[in-house]
């Protein structure tokens, strides 16, 4: 008897939502959402009820309750720290969102919101997979230079440990027993050492690193300090401008590397400049994890919405590859990772763990 699972997967600009019947996907929607309309509310957690209209408007057009289903599989949040694994939806993990019991936040976070509705709607069990605060640091990375400040690890889990394994298949290597640099380019960007199978160190997309479509990355810290004092922002504003509405939407008033790209062809100068400011800054951080690992890196991953990008893959690659072999798991793959979790876990292979 098949297996039917939708998933939900809600991201910086858009939620994604898919149908799998075992691991064959029969429905995919990309519920894009508009920046200005994101904009309307004051911060992340407040979008909860926006998004899950939008969700139930796409299974009401694909009639999805009337082909009956048996799980929920949502993306996990910035949680607190996790093993790796497959997690139930339970009222605990919803509660520590809703009330900001989380690392940070993060669009990721609604998910687990979204997936409980969905499960007392359609009357199913609800998981999460691999969530973004699944921790594997080393000591050393843990330490950011004031002690009142550690480094977290907040990663995007489920894509880098799914494009790693598929990776290891396809090289003939057990994961276990590589060293690997994932570039995880998205609306945020992670990019993680992962030595032996353990994201050792990773830039937490939401505090430093490169900058993204939405995010800043690294910023000047004394200067940072300047503007947090200047009157010219609430602190919510200034987190918003810093998570939501820093890098690309910053410099040029959008988060699409298409149209980006497309300004360029056009000439434009200033979509040029910062289009390359965001390419060296990436590579500059795939550099910064090859010295973690000392060197030995068997592979560097690009991977994410953005890698689908042939121009994108040539600029960074004509940066890195020096450093290693560079393979390309274009776009998120995180529906297919969410899906073959929880059809795991359905089929009795793996036990679900709780989140306590």
């Amino acid at each position: 008897m098949s297996i039917k699972i939708f998933v939900v997967n809600p991201g910086g600009g858009s939620t994604r939502v898919a149908l799998f019947e075992d691991e064959n996907l029969l429905k995919y929607e990309e519920l894009r959402h508009n920046i200005d309309e994101l904009k309307k509310f004051p911060d992340i957690i407040s979008q909860k009820d926006f998004r899950y209209q939008e969700v139930l408007k796409f299974i009401d057009k694909e009639k999805i309750n009337e082909i009956g289903i048996d799980a929920i599989a949502a993306r996990g949040g910035t949680f607190k720290s996790l093993e790796s694994g497959v997690y139930r939806v339970n009222e605990k993990v919803v509660s520590d969102v809703l009330n900001g019991y989380v690392q940070s936040e993060h669009s990721s976070n609604l998910g687990v919101i979204i997936a409980m509705e969905l499960s007392k709607k359609m009357g199913c069990p609800a998981f999460f997979v691999d969530p973004v605060s699944i921790d594997e640091f080393d000591d050393v990375s843990r330490l950011s230079g004031l002690k009142e400040l550690p480094r977290k690890s907040l990663i995007h889990a489920l894509n880098t440990k799914y494009v790693s394994r598929k990776l290891a298949e396809e090289v003939g290597k057990p994961y276990e027993t590589m060293n690997l640099i994932v570039a995880h380019l998205g609306t945020g960007i992670s990019i993680s050492a992962s030595r032996d199978g353990r994201a050792i160190d990773v830039n937490n997309a939401n505090d430093g690193g490169p900058f993204s479509p939405q995010r800043a990355g690294t910023l000047p810290t004394t200067g940072l300090i300047e503007l947090c004092f200047s009157g010219k922002y609430s602190k919510r504003e200034l987190l918003n401008k810093v998570i939501r509405f820093g890098g690309l939407v910053d410099y040029l008033g959008t988060d699409s590397l298409e149209e980006v790209l497309s300004r360029i062809e056009r000439g434009d100068t200033e979509a040029d400049l910062v289009y390359r400011a965001m390419i060296y800054q990436i590579a500059k951080e795939i550099g910064s994890m090859a010295c973690a690992l000392k060197g030995k890196v068997d592979y560097i991953i690009l991977t994410g919405g953005m890698s689908r990008s042939p121009k994108l893959q040539k600029d960074v690659m004509g940066y890195v590859n020096w450093i290693a072999p560079v393979k390309v798991f274009p776009g998120e793959n995180e529906m297919e990772a969410l899906a073959y979790g929880v059809m795991r876990v359905l089929k009795g292979e793996i036990t679900p763990k709780e989140y306590e």
